[in-house]
């Protein structure tokens, strides 16, 4: 789970100095504030882990990837090329991590469940080079940084007892970081007890594995869908794997767990489909025996027919990849959704604060959403008035523009769910709005009489 986050200079961040998250983390603000920005900062990373190409520092992005930037002339705060991109994120690993002695198996040298990584980058001539980069692990820092403004690497170890000790021969030069996290394979021939970096490395790269990503604008529902077999790893970025998970997800049985007590990723669906008040049944059918083509049917209500998911509201298709999205990922997996309530009622909005609710509880995944729903918002307030979950279990932004930079706001809510810190115009004027609608209703009734 992803616990702290620091950017400085990244698109209309001059500064975040250590964003704090929790299960349900929510960013809020007008249009173009810098909310999604936040989020294509976790996926540029993630697909900078997931490309083969291990000499770019970043990959900003293209038409495949989960987010498209540009180039870091058009990241970086300003466009100012000449400015550092720094960041920094902490995260609880999913297990403990013991490192152990190299030369002495029998003795641990750290352990700890949380893990910090930060990393400064910088344009040289025409291309972005790793300035530092370094993980803080158990108390100590493992860094690896330029010295000298020179093209040279140095590895150290700041914090603690531990020194970094030099393969005996000579002192070869450390070239430059494997992308912004890596440390370079020769670090294991240069140092003698240097062998733990890459679980430090591998950590990184596994909490990328587990990040997923929906983004706000949908596909438009099918009248069928093709299934060859295939277990696809995400919603896609308009949520077009959505049946095909459902599918898979039939033929997936947990660990451990008989498959008569398993509760199906359909079930999950069809419960939340029922109690947002979308339809009353839900199923996906095979068109033909032994076809690899399915058609999607919902009930709207008890006693009306059984109908293809497109001869219904628009709703159902848009919240469908949210909901099979929070139910199909890995347990421990962090969610990042852009707009989940794009396209639903004003109450399906409010039920979704429950659909993230009951997914961090069951699965103890993490979601982190960017929203322009009051209703939403209203529905976690409502359910810490009423003690359903902790204040804690959740920490709600305002992103705010002043003087073309964004500022982050941490809303304040209280025990019983309200903010102290409720920003003006949050959700638009409404008093304002409602006293104007009273005024000029006065005035024309006024002049009609």
């Amino acid at each position: 789970m992803l616990t702290r986050l620091g950017v400085t200079n990244f698109k209309s961040w001059k500064e975040i100095r250590d964003m704090q998250f929790a299960p349900i983390t929510g960013l809020f603000g007008a249009n173009s504030s810098g909310k999604s920005s936040i989020l294509q900062l976790l996926l540029m990373l993630k697909q900078t882990v997931e490309s083969p190409d291990r000499l770019q520092a970043l990959i900003f992005g293209g038409e495949r990837t989960p987010v498209d930037l540009g180039s870091f002339q058009d990241v970086v705060h300003r466009h100012d090329v000449a400015s550092s991109l720094t960041f920094s994120l902490g995260w609880k690993l999913p297990k403990r991590l013991t490192i152990r002695d190299p030369s002495d198996e029998a003795k641990v040298l750290f352990t700890g469940d949380e893990l910090r990584f930060g990393t400064e980058l910088r344009s040289d001539a025409g291309r972005l080079t790793v300035k530092e980069m370094a993980y803080s692990f158990a108390g100590h820092e493992f860094q690896m940084s330029q010295m000298n403004e020179s093209a040279k690497y140095e590895l150290l170890a700041k914090g603690g007892v531990f020194t970094f000790l030099r393969t005996r021969g000579r002192p070869w030069e450390l070239p430059p970081p494997v992308k912004c996290y890596g440390f370079p394979d020769q670090t294991k021939a240069y140092y003698q007890n240097a062998q733990f970096l890459a679980d430090l490395q591998l950590a990184f790269e596994s909490f990328f594995g587990r990040l997923y990503y929906l983004g706000p604008l949908r596909e438009y529902p099918q009248r069928q869908y093709q299934w060859a077999g295939a277990e696809p790893a995400d919603m896609g970025r308009r949520g077009e794997n959505v049946v095909s998970a459902l599918l898979a997800s039939r033929h997936t049985i947990p660990r451990g767990k008989p498959k008569s007590r398993r509760v199906s990723l359909e079930a999950y669906v069809a419960k939340w489909l029922q109690e947002l008040g979308l339809i009353h049944e839900f199923s996906v059918e095979q068109v033909a025996k032994d076809s690899n083509l399915y058609r999607v049917y919902v009930q709207k209500t008890r006693s009306s027919s059984k109908v293809l998911i497109t001869d219904v509201g628009f709703g159902v298709s848009q919240v469908l990849p949210v909901l099979v999205l929070c139910y199909y990922v890995p347990k421990g997996s962090t969610i990042l959704l852009e707009q989940p309530e794009l396209h639903l009622h004003p109450s399906v909005q409010s039920g979704l604060a429950d659909v993230f609710i009951d997914a961090v509880r069951k699965r103890n995944v993490q979601i982190i959403f960017e929203s322009h729903s009051e209703h939403l918002l209203q529905r976690l307030q409502r359910r810490v008035a009423e003690k359903d979950i902790s204040k804690d279990l959740g920490r709600l932004y305002f992103c705010d523009i002043v003087d073309g930079e964004t500022k982050l706001v941490p809303l304040e809510m209280d025990l019983f769910g309200s903010i102290a810190n409720w920003p003006k115009d949050f959700f638009g004027d409404r008093f304002g709005e409602a006293a104007a609608m009273a005024e000029a209703a006065a005035e024309r009734q006024a002049g009609e009489q």
